[in-house]
């Protein structure tokens, strides 16, 4: 495999970090999780991303995205969660706009991907149900009815419940059979209960009581959405350990700033065995994750297999990113547990990547179970 980065993918990641960079202060941050009637969104950096084309590198030129491919995708998110960006990158351009380009006619496509390109069009998709992260076995029912398809039952937290256009929903549609289904929260039979992520994200409970979805709304084939579940779980996983790995190089670089200049006994405390020791061993888990992410990265950019690769990414974006955020926190000390020192965020948006599709011991499970199929 090839980590080299082609110019167009540099000059993404360059580009994001610019921008994202001089927009989330941590009072910008701070300020934004304080307005008690906001959505948690910084809206004016979601215009800036658009109108620096950010949110159309994955998107077909057609649909006016510049089409460089998940690599860029996946640095632009590296780079929101190194900025902890309130934007909703993961939701939009992952969960939904890169199941759209893939699977979606033309008609599809062309309604809400030039949306997302120019920053119009949120999207989002609901992936969890209660006590259940997998996907591809949902409780959620979908019944034909002529040619609409009519859908019942509950998803948990669905991001931009309230904001998105449409959320792509998986639904059973009978003998063991999925399909996928474009809802739009607005219609009749939609309810939507408001809660709060430990990153002060907006999520919500998703109720269908007999929402009618036309066949304009069906991404696919209706009997056929487990491939397009699957074709979408992985590539999510994968986007959801660049966050981590970004938001743990960040949180390790503010922590090595910190022992370098925190003074005890008349000397920098990064001086101490300990403390160098257990910032090595973050630097080591950082670097795995670095290693299994672009790994898996590079499979799918080549369509070579990849679960197994996505699952080991994603494995070590959920321990050794608890590793590196806990070591972040304790060399900290009580600088650390105070919320008005920014560090704390860094914890608390890992603990929220590490357990959205399937925590560590699910990522073992799905390896394991990979690895017994080919024995």
């Amino acid at each position: 495999m090839d980590f080299t980065f082609s110019e167009d993918q540099d000059a993404v990641r360059e580009l994001a970090r610019q921008i994202l960079g001089d927009a989330c202060k941590p009072e910008h941050l701070a300020a934004i999780e304080r307005e008690a009637e906001g959505d948690g969104l910084d809206h004016d950096l979601w215009r800036s991303l658009a109108g620096a084309n950010l949110l159309g590198v994955a998107v077909p030129e057609k649909q006016g995205g510049s089409d460089l491919g998940l690599a860029a995708l996946f640095a632009l998110l590296e780079e929101a969660g190194r900025a902890l960006a309130p934007v909703p990158l993961l939701e939009t351009l992952v969960y939904a706009a890169l199941p759209i380009g893939e699977f979606g006619t033309d008609a599809q496509k062309d309604r809400w991907l030039s949306g997302v390109v120019s920053g119009e069009t949120l999207l989002t998709a609901a992936l969890h149900e209660v006590g259940s992260s997998d996907a591809a076995n949902p409780g959620v029912t979908a019944k034909p009815e002529g040619d609409h398809w009519i859908l019942s039952g509950q998803k948990s937290c669905v991001p931009l419940g309230d904001l998105a256009a449409r959320i792509l929903v998986p639904a059973a549609t009978g003998d063991g059979q999925i399909g996928v289904f474009l809802v739009d929260p607005k219609s009749a039979g939609v309810q939507l209960e408001a809660g709060l992520a430990n990153n002060f994200k907006r999520q919500y409970l998703l109720a269908l009581d007999g929402v009618k979805v036309g066949p304009d709304d069906v991404l696919g084939d209706p009997a056929a959405g487990a491939e397009i579940v699957n074709w979408l779980v992985v590539r999510a996983r994968t986007a959801i350990a660049a966050i981590e790995l970004g938001v743990c190089d960040a949180a390790l670089r503010m922590t090595a700033e910190y022992t370098a200049t925190r003074k005890q006994f008349g000397r920098p405390i990064g001086t101490f065995q300990a403390v160098t020791m257990r910032a090595a061993d973050s630097f080591v888990d950082l670097e795995c994750m670095k290693s299994t992410l672009w790994q898996a990265a590079w499979r799918l950019e080549e369509g070579l297999p990849a679960a197994s690769y996505v699952n080991a990414a994603k494995w070590w974006a959920c321990r050794g990113g608890n590793r590196v955020v806990h070591t972040a926190m304790h060399l900290h000390a009580g600088t650390g547990a105070d919320i008005d020192y920014p560090v704390h965020r860094y914890f608390l948006w890992s603990k929220h990547l590490e357990l959205l599709l399937g925590g560590a011991g699910r990522q073992l499970a799905e390896i394991g179970a990979a690895a017994a199929a080919e024995a």
